[in-house]
């Protein structure tokens, strides 16, 4: 039984958009695209979304992904700069669920806990742990195309251990007792 599964990881955008095909078998990751597309020459929003469009079609032809990992929204301060990017995201998830293929959303915060164990890390730094978890040379890759392989690791990161989305300072030692209690002293 083959129990491998194909991950495309997409970190939008409407001027560079960072993706990355991953072939995880539970144990290794093998990458199988990786990139990003530079479309800051498009003159239209519209010709943007149409480019992202067809080049998500080609590789999901290509590659038939068993799921989307995609960067969730986030609020900015820019309300036209978020407005392009959710026109972004949902063109990618609109192709994604045309091809039948399951969409997870992940948060920018949960893929940098997710691969550094530390929720403000820099895209340097998740870049470098990228590079150290797969064994791929990443030295002639921008940020975005990183950010895009962060995130499908982050999808199959989850499955094996979810990331609580609540760790406040008020509750995270009730977290910790409650998901090690092997590591709780007892006095006898």
């Amino acid at each position: 039984m083959d129990n491998n599964e194909i991950i495309l990881g997409i970190d939008p955008g409407t001027n560079i958009l960072g993706y990355c095909v991953i072939e995880y078998n539970g144990r290794k990751y093998n990458i199988l695209k990786i990139g990003s597309i530079n479309m800051t020459k498009l003159e239209t929003h519209l010709e943007k979304l149409n480019y992202i469009v067809d080049f998500i079609s080609n590789i999901l032809n290509e590659y038939t992904p068993d799921i989307l990992a995609i960067e969730e929204p986030f609020y900015g301060k820019n309300v036209q700069s978020m407005l392009k990017l959710g026109r972004a995201q949902g063109a990618v998830m609109a192709i994604a669920m045309q091809h039948k293929i399951k969409i997870e959303e992940i948060t920018p915060r949960r893929v940098k806990q997710a691969i550094t164990g530390k929720g403000s890390a820099s895209k340097e730094q998740v870049a470098a742990m990228i590079s150290n978890i797969t064994g791929y040379d990443i030295s002639n890759l921008n940020t975005d195309a990183t950010d895009a392989a962060a995130i499908a690791i982050t999808h199959t990161l989850q499955k094996i251990k979810p990331i609580s989305k609540s760790r406040s300072k008020k509750n995270s030692w009730k977290n910790f007792i409650n998901e090690n209690p092997d590591k709780i002293y007892k006095a006898k």
